[in-house]
């Protein structure tokens, strides 16, 4: 154990993890040159495409005769759970901080983390060759408002390789090697995943004792009982070995086809030896976005089913229960970290299960007592109560804290001031700002994220999490189409900004919703009164065209004809609403 150091690397999106730990795999041979990627331990496609990690990847090196074992975390906010669920497992963490951008938001959060842990902290400056680099500015910066010495500092560049040899032993040096506490035999599950052969897979942090291939072992948090169907290491692929050690990251296939017998954060032990206690896990994650996901086809409900499962193995934030809408079928209603989180999981579920999904508007969660008294919470718009059974409506706050250039400071203050934000703290660090305030969750479902970028030419980053709740004057608005109220485009409002937001929705509507032969009204409404309208013309057909000179009462007879039978299509006609107008919906 003690030639062992387990550490991930953390950092703001962007500032260079992957590019590290791509630098870190060649460095010490643990993947051949002519093998080798970009980006090699991000797994998925979509991580590729969108250049940001969104998994964590556990993988075994080893460095002047010591095994490093990392963890790669993503930066992104909504997924801070992953960063949570990788500190857990390791005892040590590289800080990293791009030199052309300096600390930023969710540099911040993963600090805080990392200390509250108790973690060694190795605080690394990236991207030292680029032309824009400011190095020692951000140092500076860093001891401003980290508290780090600048002498402590390491000085990089992942892309050319320069001074990741440096890293590499700063590790060894200064992260401790793992402890045992001498109970049997307990491992942390901090991640999952599933295989058709080898069933539930865990990775697992081994805290006490070994895991051997063929042994039974107990899950504490399930009271579920398996044996080692085979044991191993990253490298970063699966890679067997007959033991898992003491003080070792690495995975336990379980052979268990259920995927709810595994949950991540549980407590893996030994049969037959007396009960240790669980290790500490996570607390449970609370999703703070929610949207409903449909089939297009409805024989593929239960195919979404089987797939919301198997992705929950693998990403433990993920929460979903069957739900129905008039308008689109039967779906299931998810939870969320965030809208990033929202994006992602639709596009696994389409591109890993081959599904064709139609997605609601996203919401947030809010807290209802009705007038007699009982309190409950919907997060389904459609589920909410009719005003005059409603006593007051509580909504979602968080505490969040943008970090942008000083320069971009008074918009950005207009931009908290227009979605009701409480700035409480304001910091200078250089010519950076700290800005930290409270704001309603459900101000950040819209478009607040693309706005900040828009507002800070996407300089500035954004971090946030759950602090409580507060009472709104909230309201359920109504979407009709040819007089229909259409269930999955109803959302929950703040009175006093519902009547732009009923214009601005049927305004968009009225560009994607295709014409019929008849005239299609689409209305906004509150408790039945129409607040906003826009109508979709109806096609003309030139019924006149025949007609060659004569009377004109033979025009008008032709004209009056048509009128009649478009009133009665009008009465009649259905619209069927595409897909693309559900999205447009997502994006207002």
């Amino acid at each position: 154990m003690e030639k062992i150091r387990n550490f991930a690397i953390a950092a703001h999106i962007d500032h260079g993890k992957s590019t590290l730990a791509d630098r870190m795999l060649e460095l010490t041979g643990t993947i051949e040159k002519s093998k080798m990627r970009n980006q090699l331990l991000d797994q998925m496609d979509i991580e590729r495409e969108r250049g940001i990690t969104i998994k964590l990847q556990p993988v075994k090196m080893s460095w002047k005769g010591f095994i490093l074992n990392l963890i790669d975390t993503p930066g992104h906010v909504d997924f801070s759970y992953e960063v949570s669920r990788s500190l857990a497992a390791v005892e040590g963490v590289v800080l990293l901080v791009d030199a052309t951008q300096g600390v930023q938001a969710q540099t911040l959060s993963n600090y805080y983390l990392a200390k509250k842990q108790n973690l060694r902290i190795i605080p690394v400056v990236n991207k030292i060759d680029m032309p824009a680099a400011e190095t020692e500015r951000v140092k500076a910066e860093m001891e401003e408002i980290l508290h780090i010495k600048p002498e402590e500092i390491l000085e990089i560049s992942a892309k050319t390789g320069t001074n990741v040899d440096k890293v590499l032993d700063s590790v060894i040096a200064n992260i401790p090697s793992p402890l045992s506490t001498q109970i049997e035999k307990r491992a942390l599950i901090f991640d999952s995943t599933f295989d058709l052969f080898k069933g539930v897979i865990a990775f697992v942090r081994i805290f006490d004792g070994n895991f051997r291939k063929g042994e039974p072992v107990n899950f504490l948090g399930t009271k579920k009982q398996s044996i080692v169907v085979e044991a191993g290491v990253f490298k970063p692929n699966l890679i067997e070995k007959s033991v898992l050690e003491e003080g070792e990251i690495g995975y336990i296939a379980t052979g268990l086809k259920e995927a709810a017998a595994v949950r991540v954060g549980d407590t893996i032990v030994g049969v037959g030896e007396k009960q240790s206690s669980p290790l500490p896990g996570y607390k449970e994650v609370r999703p703070m976005v929610f949207a409903g996901f449909y089939p297009v086809d409805n024989d593929k409900f239960p195919s979404l089913k089987d797939a919301l499962e198997k992705l929950k193995l693998n990403d433990a934030s993920l929460v979903f229960e069957a739900d129905s809408s008039t308008a689109l079928g039967f779906g299931f209603r998810c939870g969320f970290l965030g809208l990033l989180h929202f994006e992602v999981v639709q596009e696994r579920l389409e591109r890993e299960y081959g599904l064709d999904l139609v997605a609601s508007s996203p919401t947030v969660k809010y807290q209802i007592e009705l007038t007699d008294g009982e309190k409950i919470e919907v997060s389904n718009p459609t589920k909410f109560p009719p005003p005059a059974e409603i006593g007051f409506i509580k909504e979602p706050i968080i505490t969040a804290t943008i970090v942008v250039k000083s320069n971009y400071l008074g918009g950005v203050l207009e931009l908290l001031s227009f979605r009701r934000a409480v700035v409480s703290d304001v910091k200078y660090a250089g010519t950076q700002v700290v800005i930290e305030f409270i704001l309603p969750l459900a101000e950040v479902v819209s478009d607040f994220y693309d706005r900040l970028k828009s507002i800070s030419s996407g300089y500035a980053s954004f971090d946030y999490e759950l602090a409580g709740w507060e009472e709104v004057d909230a309201v359920k608005m109504d979407i009709l189409v040819a007089k229909d109220i259409v269930d999955a485009l109803s959302q929950v409002v703040v009175k006093r900004k519902a009547d732009e937001v009923g214009r601005k929705l049927v305004e968009k509507l009225k560009e994607v919703l295709p014409r019929q032969n008849f005239e299609v009204s689409i209305q906004a409404s509150l408790g039945g009164k129409i607040i906003a309208r826009a109508d979709v013309p109806a096609f003309r057909k030139d019924v006149t065209a025949k007609l060659y000179g004569g009377d004109v009462t033979r025009k008008n007879k032709l004209l009056d004809k048509q009128k009649k039978g478009k009133k009665r299509l009008k009465q009649f006609g259905k619209v069927q609403i595409p897909q693309e107008a559900f999205l447009s919906v997502l994006k207002i």
